[in-house]
């Protein structure tokens, strides 16, 4: 599957391996979406053209958002996930489920952190992005940590089991 949003080129193959080309111009941010789709096993090849960091990961957000719409609504996924992941200290939860209203719900907030030249709160605007073109409601609970790359780690790890969990077969979709 091959969709594009803006300035953005994305391919998802939901029956991948989990490997991933990310090129978003942000190094730190990449790694984070090769680690959402090796925990999805999905393949997904992204490319944003370079601009402003905040534009980019925006983009990066709604281009993966656009591309799971469609699938999170097929006949027999279910529509729906949740798990909770580590990375060393820190453990996040995150659940999905589709809906006509997108929201992002979360407990974390990175906005004085940075990491690599991230600022963290970027990584808020992408889940806001990501959630509004796969029309999700998502929630995003910190359990622990305060390692700012482990805690954002976590984070993308279980959107990655997540994500693989609503677009795979099973389970009550309601929709």
């Amino acid at each position: 599957m091959m969709a594009a949003a803006g300035r953005s080129g994305i391919r998802v193959d939901l029956r991948g391996s989990g490997a991933a080309s990310v090129e978003t111009g942000l190094p730190v941010f990449d790694r984070l979406l090769e680690r959402l789709a090796e925990y999805a096993k999905f393949d997904v090849t992204l490319e944003v053209e370079p601009g402003a960091a905040e534009a980019d990961v925006a983009e990066a957000g709604r281009a993966l958002g656009d591309a799971l719409a469609e699938p999170l609504r097929a006949a027999g996924a279910r529509g729906f996930g949740s798990a909770s992941m580590t990375s060393a200290e820190a453990l996040a939860s995150v659940v999905l489920e589709i809906s006509d209203e997108p929201l992002v719900v979360s407990n974390v907030d990175l906005t004085e952190a940075r990491i690599g030249g991230l600022g963290t709160d970027v990584a808020r605007r992408f889940l806001e992005r990501f959630a509004e073109g796969a029309g999700l409601t998502l929630h995003v609970r910190l359990l622990n940590g305060t390692e700012s790359q482990h805690v954002l780690e976590a984070i993308f790890k279980a959107l990655g089991v997540a994500l693989a969990q609503a677009t795979n077969e099973g389970g009550i979709s309601g929709r």
